[in-house]
């Protein structure tokens, strides 16, 4: 027998002995256990303060004093700045001057208007006469009210120049020093930039695609990277319908609360957002792979897969069929499911806790028998052994 012969001969032996090794089949299963199933949308933003107030003055004039800075905590009312009172002084002294000479004239004039009349009455005086009394009553009570109406204003500039605090906050920001010049016109004159920090907020930029699912109400979770080991709590209190456009890409506004006691949060940081917008806590969840599981026909004869065991249910409206593995056995089952989010379900009824499920087969090829396989004469033996 040649050589050729040979090598034939013993490549038909290997495929022989190679056939002979039956491949290992195996039930893949899952059991039905009890989790939070979550759905999100993920979207970044900015820190906002809730209640943010520029503080100015309404009348001008050189600051004098300044007794806040950044940083400083504020209460509200608390005075925070004065301006040099002594023009606004001197303007509300003028304007009481002013009233007191305007009392005096309108008081004669009526002590004049009362006599004429009386005079009039027994027609002692002519009509024009007591027209020009009457006039000149008229004239000196305008000029009195508007004196009067004068020394309010100018009470109300000198009282402008002390600044008070009007909400309870921490200043951000401080524009002016003291000896500036501020100048009241149309503008008011900023001073002071006062934010309550303990009601912050989060302007996310959610993407169209996603905005959809968005709703008022639906928990947060977001990050900075001022504080990065730590997670922030919100919630969804409006979702903005304006869009915005930039680079060809629509967002629309979310506003999430965010409470803030501690002021870890800062005006201006980014916020890497999370929205649930599904969230089901302690709720039994199967893989969803599950429910496209069909059993196969045992090709190999392994006796040791679990075997159908009973017809298939009908299922209704918001059922689906499962395998659920008893013993030896696979029994079709109608579950009725819930919410999804593509990679796990809720199931809602028809299943137990802890129950097994079948998902799928694994194939894994049988390792070789040992010593005793049959091996090639050509082969590379195996270190320490000998060729026979």
């Amino acid at each position: 027998m040649n050589t050729t012969k040979l090598l034939l001969i013993w490549a038909a032996a290997l495929a022989l002995a190679s056939c002979a090794k039956k491949p290992k089949t195996s039930l893949e299963t899952v059991k039905a256990e009890r989790g939070e199933l979550t759905e999100t949308v993920t979207a970044t933003g900015t820190i906002e303060s809730v209640t943010q107030v520029d503080v100015g003055t309404q009348v001008t004039g050189i600051i004098d004093k300044l007794y806040a800075d950044y940083n400083s905590v504020v209460s509200k009312g608390e005075l925070i700045a004065e301006i040099e009172k002594t023009l606004l002084q001197s303007e509300l002294n003028s304007a009481e001057a002013n009233v007191e000479s305007a009392r005096l004239t309108y008081e004669y004039n009526l002590t004049n208007y009362n006599r004429d009349k009386a005079l009039h009455d027994k027609q002692l005086i002519s009509d024009y006469e007591f027209q020009t009394s009457t006039k000149e009553l008229k004239v000196s009570k305008t000029a009195y009210d508007k004196a009067v109406a004068d020394r309010v204003r100018a009470a109300k500039n000198l009282n402008y120049a002390e600044i008070y605090s009007p909400i309870d906050g921490i200043v951000i920001s401080r524009d002016v020093e003291v000896g500036q010049t501020v100048v009241s016109n149309m503008n008011v004159a900023n001073l002071y930039t006062i934010a309550d920090l303990d009601n912050m907020q989060v302007i996310g930029n959610v993407d169209e695609a996603d905005i959809g699912q968005v709703k008022v109400g639906q928990p947060v979770t977001f990050s900075v990277d001022a504080n990065s080991d730590e997670l922030f709590q919100g919630e969804v209190t409006q979702v903005r319908l304006n869009p915005t456009t930039e680079s060809n890409v629509v967002t629309y506004e979310v506003v999430v609360a965010a409470p803030n006691p501690d002021h870890k949060l800062i005006p201006g940081l980014t916020a890497n957002l999370t929205i649930y917008v599904m969230r089901e806590q302690n709720v039994l969840l199967l893989p969803t792979k599950a429910f496209t599981f069909e059993p196969e026909a045992d090709e190999n004869g392994d006796s040791k897969l679990p075997q159908v065991a009973g017809k298939v249910p009908a299922t209704g409206e918001g059922e689906k069929v499962v395998w659920v593995v008893e013993g030896n056995s696979l029994v079709p089952t109608a579950v009725t499911v819930g919410a999804s989010n593509g990679i796990k379900t809720q199931i809602v009824s028809g299943l137990k806790d802890g129950a097994a499920v079948a998902t799928g087969y694994s194939t894994m090829a049988a390792a070789p028998s040992g010593d005793g396989a049959e091996r090639s004469p050509f082969a590379p033996q195996p270190p320490g052994r000998k060729k026979k």
